[in-house]
């Protein structure tokens, strides 16, 4: 009375994609994320022009990326502070992602960045704003 099913199931295919698809681990993922983070805190550090901070930034992005990164070029002339706060920003959401991998030098370069922004937003004086307010 029924005729049994020939085809594969519309369900069963979609799982057979997926087995070809490569997919990344959690800590590659978070590698990619915190290169990200670092990239872009190197890039805010460039501007304001500290080559020490932004060299060993530039190390530890070379150490998960497997290559330098890419350097920031030109000025855009920023207020120092907003600088600051962005980056101190952006060294706060390294030093997550690199707690949540357990990537001590990365964390410990990271808690270190937040500090010196905070201590050069105090000695601006000028900016009375919390660090982390935009």
């Amino acid at each position: 009375m029924y005729e049994p099913i020939r085809t594969k199931s519309v369900h069963r295919m979609a799982d057979d994609a997926q087995d070809r698809i490569p997919h990344r681990s959690r800590e590659e993922e978070l590698d990619i994320q915190l290169a990200g983070h670092l990239s872009a805190l190197l890039a805010v550090t460039d501007e304001l022009g500290d080559e020490t901070a932004a060299e060993r930034i530039a190390q530890q992005v070379a150490r998960l990326r497997g290559a330098p990164p890419a350097r920031h070029a030109g000025l855009t002339g920023a207020d120092p502070a907003s600088l600051h706060r962005r980056a101190h920003a952006l060294a706060g959401r390294a030093l997550v992602v690199a707690a949540s991998r357990a990537d001590t030098a990365a964390a410990i370069l990271a808690a270190e960045r937040m500090d010196a922004h905070t201590a050069a937003l105090n000695g601006l004086g000028g900016d009375r704003r919390p660090v982390g307010a935009h």
